[in-house]
């Protein structure tokens, strides 16, 4: 375990990917074990190991079983991100980007998606 840098999977951003799935990857150091969920969807899918292979692997684990279930259930799996999310705003913004949108001739969905690619560019 010593040959791991602990302080790069503290840091925000660092994520696993596996079936389009992402999961959070954290470690705590007082339990010397890394630790994570999976995000973007609202099923609560955790996972741990106390190595990269060994969170990988049950992070891996974890997304497995979770298809399985729905699939045992007859459900549809969450997709994570599907592009879709709620924005609170105060109402005086709401209003001066719904008239902006309406003089570029845009619908206020595309005014927001632009001014995030914008923002995250």
């Amino acid at each position: 375990m010593s040959s791991i840098n602990k302080n790069v999977y503290t840091r925000t951003g660092n994520h696993l990917k596996y079936k389009d799935y992402i999961g959070s990857l954290e470690y705590s150091e007082e339990d010397a074990v890394f630790h994570g969920k999976v995000t973007g969807i609202k099923a609560m899918i955790s996972f741990e190991g106390d190595s990269v292979a060994a969170i990988t692997k049950d992070f891996q684990n974890a997304v497995d079983e979770y298809l399985e279930f729905c699939n045992e259930e007859g459900i549809e799996p969450e997709k994570p991100f599907k592009g879709s999310f709620n924005v609170r705003i105060s109402p005086e913004l709401h209003r001066e980007l719904a008239l902006r949108s309406a003089a570029q001739g845009q619908s206020l969905n595309s005014t927001v998606e632009e001014a995030i690619k914008q923002y995250v560019s």
